[in-house]
C-alpha cells in the first residue's frame, strides 16, 4: 500500500471547489485534527496547542460532541476553530445522498459551523454540490500524517507533516484512540520544529476559503 502523505496536484485540480490548501500567507500553517473530541485525547492535545500558542480547527463528529460538551466548549473557548465531520463519521461513498446530508444537518445542530470536512475524505460530487449550495466549505488537505495507521511509525508520522509542508499547508492529524501513540510523539516535536522555522498555526475559518 501506498501512503500518500502530500496530496498530489491533479488531485487539487480534479476538485477545484474543495479546499486542500489556503494560500493566504506564506508563513502560516492549518493544522487540523478530525474525529474528537474524546477525553482520552482531545484534552492532551489543547494542552500541547497551548503549549506553543498555537491555533488548530477540529473536525468533530456530532456524538462525540453531544458525549463530551465540556471538552468542546473548552476548543471554541481557547481559540480554535471547529468544522463538522457528520454526526455519526459516515462514509460518503457507501450511503445514500439524503442520508449523508441529514447527518451534517444533525452534527450542525450542536457543532454549528459551515467547515466540513467528509470523514475518511470520501464524498460524492452530488453530495458535496448540495453542501456547498447551503453554503459549507468542503476542508481536505494538503499534507496527510497517517497518525491513525498502525503501519505508519511515530518517526515517519512526524517526518510526513514536516517534510511536506509548505505556506499555506492544511494538515491532518486525529484526537482519536488509534492516533494516539503516533500524535503524542509527533505532535509537539511538529510544533517545536515548524516554529523554528518561523511558520504559525491559526484556525480555518469561513472567510479564508473559497
Amino acid at each position: 500500500m501506498i501512503y500518500l502523505a502530500k496530496t498530489p496536484t491533479f488531485v487539487n485540480k480534479l476538485f477545484p471547489s474543495y479546499n486542500w490548501k489556503i494560500s493566504k500567507h506564506p508563513k502560516c500553517l492549518y493544522l487540523t485534527f478530525d474525529d474528537g473530541p474524546i477525553a482520552e485525547i482531545t484534552p492532551w492535545v489543547l494542552d500541547t496547542l497551548k503549549d506553543f500558542n498555537a491555533k488548530a480547527t477540529f473536525f468533530c463528529i456530532g456524538e462525540n460532541v453531544k458525549n463530551n460538551p465540556s471538552i468542546f466548549k473548552r476548543i471554541i473557548d481557547e481559540g480554535h476553530a471547529v468544522g463538522n465531520h457528520t454526526f455519526n463519521h459516515l462514509n460518503g461513498w457507501h450511503v445514500k445522498n439524503s442520508k449523508y446530508l441529514e447527518n451534517v444537518a444533525l452534527c450542525n445542530k450542536i457543532v454549528q459551523s459551515k467547515l466540513m470536512r467528509p470523514p475518511y475524505g470520501q464524498i460524492r460530487n452530488t453530495q458535496a454540490k448540495e453542501l456547498i449550495k447551503l453554503g459549507y466549505k468542503i476542508i481536505m488537505w494538503d499534507v496527510l500524517s497517517w497518525d491513525f495507521s498502525n503501519k505508519v511509525s511515530y518517526k515517519k508520522c512526524l517526518n510526513n507533516v514536516v517534510n511536506n509542508v509548505q505556506g499555506g499547508s492544511i494538515i491532518v492529524f486525529h484526537d482519536n484512540l488509534k492516533a494516539e501513540k503516533n500524535l503524542k510523539y509527533s505532535l509537539p516535536k511538529c510544533l517545536a520544529q515548524l516554529q523554528r522555522l518561523n511558520y504559525t498555526f491559526e484556525p480555518i475559518s469561513l472567510d479564508i476559503c473559497h
